[in-house]
């Protein structure tokens, strides 16, 4: 098992994870600003579906990954580093775009949602890059179980994204609305999100292997 202080320190950044948009939040905005938050909350089934396949996959592949092929490591580090990094530039370049501002898009049925929110949460390079790359900096060996450790850490991985993003899904228009008024405020959120990003860039990129 993890000690408290490894698994609080993995929450905290799991946490920042889920508050920083990426395709699966962008998505669930789209979705329940053009259906409601009914058809978010479905597209979100989806997507939760897609962490457990993740969570599932990656706790068997990081045992072989840090035992069997450690050189491995920096190569999903540095991978996930430069995908934050490219994130992080999305959002603070000149003509960025936050995900609370409104796009048209036809409705989809209730199976679609949850298709189409399964196959972004399994496409979706930033969550991979978080199983593959960030969750083994948080995994100890000497402290049992790697595939227990792993279980716990996608396990609150999980709840906690899921928790922010059926929030921002109930709450989504209005959350657009409060942008759309004041548009100082889409400035600092886009701002933030990508100093959040960058900074999670830098720590990835910077990080020793152990």
């Amino acid at each position: 098992m993890p000690s408290i202080a490894t698994w609080l320190a993995f929450a905290l950044v799991a946490l920042g994870m889920a508050l920083t948009p990426g395709p699966n939040m962008m998505y669930l905005i789209s979705r329940s600003l053009c259906q409601g938050p009914a058809a978010g909350l479905v597209s979100l089934g989806g997507v939760a579906l897609g962490f457990v396949v993740y969570m599932i996959s990656a706790a068997f592949g990081i045992t072989a990954l840090l035992f069997a092929v450690p050189f491995a490591y920096d190569v999903l580090r540095f991978g996930g580093a430069l995908y934050l990094g490219w994130l992080a530039w999305q959002a603070l370049k000149p003509g960025g775009r936050s995900p609370f501002e409104v796009r048209a898009l036809p409705r989809d049925s209730n199976r679609r949602l949850f298709l189409m929110g399964l196959f972004t949460s399994v496409l979706n390079p930033k969550i991979a890059m978080l199983y593959l790359a960030l969750l083994p900096q948080f995994v100890h060996p000497e402290h049992g179980s790697v595939l227990t450790q792993s279980l716990l850490l996608g396990t609150t991985q999980i709840v906690l994204s899921v928790l922010v993003n059926s929030s921002v899904a109930l709450s989504a228009g209005a959350i657009s609305k409060f942008f759309a008024q004041r548009p100082a405020w889409l400035r600092i959120q886009r701002w933030l999100m990508g100093g959040v990003l960058g900074a999670l860039a830098l720590r990835m990129a910077t990080e020793a292997r152990r």
